[in-house]
């Protein structure tokens, strides 16, 4: 029988001998110094429970498929005599359902067939028990269950399709992709999850590393062209077992596809091309295509294309269609059948990128462009492409500005005759000769009103009416001083009664609507009709701003609340221009710190957004308002005092018959006709009544606040 023995080194200073033996286990036997007598003799041992298991780990195959319960193995325990009296008990995972015990001999049986690969390992605990009297013998003790692999499980690949891509004409082993498989079987345990890969299909093209998975290339340059063939399948298999016969096999499909290198140069699809166009055509306007083909894709083919000799090389320009690989040919410069009827072109195509390993086979192409030049009528063509003339504001009318002239370019050589575009001088300011171009004056300008005029001149051949072209003409005014500065706003302002003298309480500036070439220069003074004492003085800044600044100490609001300082304004230009501007000031009473507290009401109105005018009306329909209420009151009152018995001679007076056919002496005398016929005498007299009748309740008013 094989033992194992270990020495421990327990707590309390005892050493146990334990021995582990597969067969029956005998008791321990523990060593305390001098009592080793009574340790042989076994009944006078200390009263320790012992751990008799004859087991630790039990080992079970996966996927049982037999009719019976299959057998683990066999639990015994020292304190098992084989008399009956005892009986194993099981707990812990799967007890009772997946595991069972057979409580008298301890014979350990698995119910179902296991999977490894849901669950490699089970954990179960045992113990032994007295049937009598349910006493456990010995403590609960842990085991374990372990499942040995089988090959039952198909190599799996990470993906169903996998796509690849490598550049054409790569050389032999170039890495494509790496394909992964993996087994759930065990991997430490055997071969069963060892795994080969090989290509089932692809060759020659392809091989594939069976340790890695990865897919080179197997063929070499010349054999791996786009052009022939773009898209490939290859079916990858692993097989389990190290590859052996008998080994589970996994599938999957790689999809390769060759991506396009720069191998092939543009080529023209013929070498001739010729084409026609009319003298007339502008700039840009197309001429011809001429078209190149490259077998290459993308970027690869992408080409351009260059005029590289010929007669007409600055007469037409080439460039490349990018949407059809076509080279468009257009006019560059204005062409005349009279000077020369035909060119030709030499015209090189090339790709935009080169891959230098394919310059073997050549990377240009030549074709040989010829363009007739078709002779027609043309319009006349001006010397200029635009004019810009001058005139200064003040010219008279029919002076000159300019001229402008146009000639026929076709071999006839047609009159010109010259107009200008009413639509672009409505009010008619300016004419043209129709035989010389000249350009003259037909109404006064003003540059303040318009600085620049914009006319179109039209050249009409006289044989041939429908041949016409049109220039413009850009006619500038120049300046004249004509115009007299005046301040650049309306300036009102305020003094404080205790004032100093030489303080500023406004600084002013001007505006001009000439423009002189050196700028405006502007100078300030006092009117000349000014006191030499006056109440206010001038200084001018020198940045055409002036500041007004009072020469009293003080000033008094009860004995002039307003004053009126007229500014003369003079330019710097020639001929020098004035004029007087007037700054009101108004007294007001201030604070020490010189914040205004006190005005009259118009110096009060000056708030932002009533102009002193509008108050000034405002303020004079309140006092209208304020009499005519006075006035329906007093008439009121009148109207009260008047006695209520009228004499029958005053009804007889004022009582008139519009019967009569002409006036009589009782019209006469009920009516006042002069009134009629002076009616602003009339009612200036109820205005002066209305007035009396003012007065009147406002004395009354007065002595009623001298009672109250």
């Amino acid at each position: 029988m094989r033992c194992v023995s270990r020495l421990v080194q327990l707590f309390d200073g005892l050493t146990d001998l334990l021995t582990s033996c597969q067969g029956v286990r005998k008791p321990n036997t523990t060593l305390d110094g001098e009592g080793i007598e009574a340790a042989i003799e076994g009944e006078k041992l200390l009263k320790r429970v012992r751990r008799g298991w004859m087991w630790n780990q039990f080992f079970l195959q996966e996927e049982y498929t037999g009719s019976d319960y299959q057998y683990i193995g066999k639990l015994q325990s020292d304190q098992d005599h084989g008399n009956g009296l005892v009986k194993y008990v099981l707990s812990g995972e799967g007890a009772g359902t997946i595991f069972v015990i057979d409580e008298n001999n301890g014979d350990l049986h698995a119910t179902r067939r296991l999977d490894r690969e849901e669950k490699s390992f089970y954990i179960l605990r045992a113990t032994v028990v007295n049937k009598r009297t349910g006493q456990k013998l010995e403590p609960e003790t842990e085991f374990t269950v372990k499942l040995h692999d089988i090959n039952d499980n198909e190599p799996h690949f990470s993906k169903e399709v996998y796509t690849g891509s490598v550049p054409e004409r790569s050389d032999i082993g170039t890495s494509v992709i790496q394909v992964t498989a993996t087994d759930a079987d065990d991997s430490m345990y055997g071969n069963s999850a060892k795994l080969v890969y090989s290509i089932s299909q692809g060759h020659p093209y392809f091989s594939v590393d069976p340790n890695t998975g990865v897919i080179r290339t197997a063929l070499g340059p010349g054999d791996m062209d786009r052009e022939q063939r773009e898209h490939y399948q290859v079916v990858i298999e692993a097989k389990d077992m190290a590859g052996q016969r008998g080994g589970l096999t996994g599938t999957t499909v790689v999809n390769i596809t060759l991506t396009d290198v720069n191998d092939n140069p543009p080529r023209f699809t013929q070498s001739i091309y010729q084409f026609r166009v009319p003298e007339s055509s502008k700039s840009g306007s197309p001429v011809g295509r001429i078209q190149a083909t490259d077998r290459d894709i993308g970027r690869n083919a992408e080409m351009y294309f260059t005029i590289v000799s010929g007669d007409g090389m600055d007469m037409f320009d080439i460039s490349a269609d990018k949407d059809t690989q076509e080279g468009v040919i257009t006019v560059s410069k204005p062409l005349d059948f009279e000077k020369k009827p035909s060119y030709t072109v030499e015209i090189q195509v090339q790709n935009t990128q080169v891959d230098p390993r394919f310059m073997s086979s050549g990377s240009k192409d030549m074709a040989t462009v010829r363009i007739a030049v078709e002779d027609v009528d043309e319009p006349p063509l001006f010397d200029k492409a635009s004019y810009l003339m001058e005139v200064k504001e003040d010219a008279a009318v029919g002076v000159a500005v300019g001229s402008v002239s146009a000639m026929d370019p076709d071999g006839a050589r047609s009159m010109v005759k010259y107009s200008i575009d009413r639509r672009t001088d409505m009010d008619r300011v300016f004419n043209v000769h129709p035989g010389n171009g000249s350009v003259f004056l037909l109404r006064s300008l003003d540059r303040e009103e318009a600085a620049w005029h914009n006319i179109t001149v039209t050249a009409t051949e006289y044989n041939n009416p429908r041949q016409s072209s049109h220039v413009p003409v850009y006619i500038r005014l120049l300046d004249i001083n004509d115009n007299a500065p005046t301040f650049a706003t309306t300036y009102e302002t305020f003094v404080c009664e205790k004032t100093k003298a030489g303080q500023r309480i406004q600084t002013v500036s001007a505006i001009d609507a000439d423009e002189p070439s050196t700028g405006h220069k502007f100078f300030f003074s006092l009117a000349p009709e000014v006191p030499h004492r006056s109440n206010f003085t001038v200084r001018d800044n020198g940045d055409n701003t002036a500041g007004i600044l009072t020469r009293r100490a003080s000033y008094s609001r009860l004995h002039q609340s307003v004053y009126l300082v007229p500014v003369v304004i003079t330019d710097g230009d020639y001929p020098m221009q004035s004029t007087t501007g007037t700054l009101t000031v108004r007294v007001c009473t201030c604070d020490r710190e010189g914040n205004m507290e006190l005005c009259n009401a118009e110096a009060l109105s000056s708030s932002p957004g009533l102009s002193t005018g509008a108050l000034i009306a405002i303020l004079l329909c309140a006092i209208i308002l304020l009499m005519i209420v006075v006035l329906f009151t007093a008439l009121k009152r009148q109207r009260k005092q008047e006695p209520l018995i009228i004499s029958k001679e005053d009804v007889r007076d004022n009582v008139v018959s519009y019967n009569d056919e002409g006036g009589g002496e009782e019209d006469t005398q009920a009516f006042d006709i002069g009134a009629l016929r002076h009616p602003d005498a009339s009612l200036s007299s109820h205005f002066q009544k209305g007035a009396k009748v003012l007065n009147i309740y406002f004395w009354e008013w007065e002595l009623m606040d001298v009672e109250m």
